[in-house]
């Protein structure tokens, strides 16, 4: 299997997570977003504005997480941080779920978690996206949240923060892909930093990569 560097960066979310990144490296990240047409540029909130100005007239949407990197906030508090991301100009929201309350088999809970911030994201015409942390999860506990997710109309499960113990494994986005179906987008993330890396995931299912290392990735592809 083989795709295009045009076609991958596509798929990429240019991603700058890190707690000590500074207003000059979001503003190089969003300028290599619009070199090389990536799908989106995701950073913290409070950065959101920024990148929203240096995007603009761009293809490059602005992304954000909510509830990052732990998803143990309340729920009134990721609506409330995502009704604030949109306003700011997000118009894509990777929210962490609430793992503790779906370890303790709290269905309904997370649903609601999820649903509040799915809802609100639909009804301000920005896509949701729900990261599920795969490696803290059981293969019942990932097949259940997928579920969820799929239930409450997200746009996409996303398999990590990229902050815990482990990231994006290309059995996690086979199960996520399988259990979701083929509507549904699978969004793969947390230490994807090669094309060969990239391509795996791809293969697996997955229809969105998430990655700081995004123009390696393409500069990996064009060789």
């Amino acid at each position: 299997m083989k795709i295009a560097g045009a076609e991958l960066a596509r798929m990429i979310d240019h991603t700058l997570l890190k707690p000590e990144a500074t207003p000059s490296e979001v503003e190089s990240v969003c300028a290599e977003a619009v070199e090389y047409k990536f799908a989106s540029v995701c950073v913290n909130p409070s950065f959101v504005v920024l990148v929203k100005e240096k995007l603009k007239g761009s293809s490059v949407k602005v992304c954000t997480v909510i509830g990052f990197p732990l998803g143990a906030t309340t729920t009134a508090s990721k609506v409330r941080e995502t009704g604030e991301a949109i306003s700011n100009g997000a118009q894509e929201v990777d929210m962490v779920v609430n793992i503790g309350r779906l370890k303790a088999g709290d269905v309904r809970y997370v649903e609601e978690d999820i649903r509040a911030v799915v809802d609100l994201a639909h009804s301000r015409s920005a896509i949701a996206k729900v990261i599920i942390e795969t490696c803290l999860l059981t293969e019942e506990e990932k097949e259940r949240v997928c579920l969820i997710a799929k239930k409450v109309g997200a746009d996409f499960v996303k398999t990590s923060t990229g902050f815990s113990k482990g990231g994006a494994t290309a059995s996690d986005v086979s199960l996520m892909r399988r259990v979701v179906g083929p509507s549904m987008g699978v969004k793969a993330s947390g230490g994807i930093r090669t094309y060969a890396d990239a391509l795996l995931m791809i293969e697996h299912g997955a229809t969105r990569i998430g990655a700081s290392s995004g123009v390696r990735i393409i500069r990996d592809s064009i060789q």
